[in-house]
């Protein structure tokens, strides 16, 4: 089969004879039809056509152009790449430019020649594989900012794509979720990719600095500002001018730097301990915690008014837990580093370890897994990393339901946890993930790209 004939094309009209009439101009392309807006959107969410050829006038009310407009405005909706040709009647040129501004790829007059209608829609196949091809070469000429990331938790891809997205703008960032899962990471990406990303990324816990030098870690002082004070000090507010400021564990900090912090985030001015004047600062703010800082306000225990100055932009971490496949694809990229730094030369991980590591809930996340990865590679005899090294407690496995009694949605969440705790298992080998899952190398393939896994 030709590549040509392996591209799919959707045909939305609703009358039978022209239908056949365009797919049979159009045989070089694998065909889909649909006669109405609804079933189109079926077929759009079902092939993910390139490009779609539709009439504007559509059932229930075929001699009006509502329905088409609105089809239209849906299939750019669901993927905006897609080229849309619009077919008219001849004396239809107001709602064939009008589609166009909303965003049609071109319009042609029916009756249409085919000849011309092979041209246009083999150039929308063009143009789209084109801008397919660009967006490929931009990104493997622009370093991945979030390439420290280990992950194919479908949560934590969105994540991702949450954080290179408000990247460029100057939003307040507020990352929430459990010690160790990760926070840091996410904040050190947020800023490379970012336009500050030549500026100086700077981190401080606020939950092991003692609050009585909080202040003078963030603000810095002045000379003689108080006993010990040798000389003129910067904070780390305007070590990091210029770049980006990650506040870890803001929900430790005390009342009365909160209420400092706040005015440095409304002026974006600082004024060092024991200091008169006003320093201006331009730094990106990226808090983190553990803690509900909503909750905590309400008590009392952490001003209202920050909060909504620091939540902008909320991302919410989900635990290692909860990241299906996660945590033994993890595992061996660890076994790897420590193996490399300790000079133990190759290691893996045994099939009982790997699913010790699945079983096991990880309370201290990220932190937890790695600790104990580094402490099974120190203390394995061989180069084979068994469970009795790895040392965990495995609970009882939970037999509970998923509530959904969709067939198809019981069957596609089904799918893709299988299939990405087979990847996590094998650490990414198509062909081991296969014999495991007990389906051919193609099959598999064809369950990711459906599933849209990567």
């Amino acid at each position: 089969m030709s590549a040509e004939k392996m591209r799919a094309l959707l045909i939305v009209e609703d009358d039978p004879a022209l239908q056949k009439q365009i797919k049979w101009s159009l045989d070089r392309f694998e065909s889909v039809t649909a006669q109405d807006r609804e079933t189109a959107l079926v077929q759009m969410r079902r092939h993910t056509p390139p490009v779609v050829t539709m009439d504007l006038g559509l059932p229930p009310d075929p001699d009006s152009v509502g329905e088409g407009f609105r089809l239209l405005e849906q299939i750019l909706a669901v993927d905006p790449d897609t080229k849309v040709i619009v077919l008219t009647g001849q004396n239809d040129q107001a709602n064939a430019l009008r589609a166009v501004a909303m965003g049609a790829y071109d319009f042609l007059p029916k009756p249409f020649e085919p000849d011309i209608l092979n041209l246009t829609v083999d150039r929308a196949f063009r143009l789209y594989e084109l801008q397919k091809e660009n967006r490929r070469l931009q990104a493997m000429a622009q370093p991945d900012a979030l390439g420290g990331l280990i992950t194919r938790d479908p949560e934590m891809l969105r994540i991702c794509r949450t954080i290179e997205k408000v990247a460029s703008s100057t939003a307040t960032v507020m990352l929430l979720g459990e010690s160790g899962t990760g926070k840091e990471v996410l904040a050190r990406g947020l800023h490379q990719a970012s336009p500050r990303r030549n500026g100086k990324f700077v981190a401080i816990n606020c939950a092991a600095i003692p609050k009585e030098l909080l202040e003078s870690e963030l603000f810095g002082y002045e000379k003689g500002a108080f006993t010990g004070a040798a000389k003129t000090t910067i904070g780390k507010i305007e070590t990091a001018n210029g770049g980006t400021l990650m506040l870890d564990e803001i929900g430790d900090m005390d009342l009365a730097l909160q209420a400092k912090l706040l005015r440095f985030l409304q002026q974006r001015t600082i004024e060092r301990v024991g200091g008169r004047q006003e320093i201006p600062v331009d730094v990106r703010i990226v808090c983190a915690t553990h803690q509900d800082l909503k909750a905590m306000s309400k008590e009392n225990r952490f001003r209202e008014d920050l909060f909504y100055r620091l939540a902008e932009i909320v991302v919410n971490i989900p635990p290692l837990r909860a990241r299906v496949g996660d945590p033994a694809l993890l595992a061996h990229a660890f076994v790897r580093r420590f193996a490399q730094e300790q000079n133990r030369g190759s290691m893996a991980l045994s099939e009982e370890a790997v699913r010790a590591i699945e079983a096991y809930p990880w309370p201290g996340n990220i932190r937890e897994l790695e600790n104990c990865i580094k402490r099974a590679v120190i203390m394995a005899d061989g180069n084979q990393i068994a469970r009795d090294d790895i040392g965990l407690a495995v609970p009882e496995p939970d037999d509970g339901l998923d509530p959904s009694l969709d067939l198809r949605t019981v069957r596609e969440q089904a799918e893709r946890k299988a299939i990405i705790a087979a990847l996590g298992r094998v650490n990414g080998n198509i062909v081991r993930a296969s014999e495991l899952l007990g389906v051919s190398r193609p099959t598999l393939y064809d369950l990711m790209h459906r599933l849209g896994l990567k």
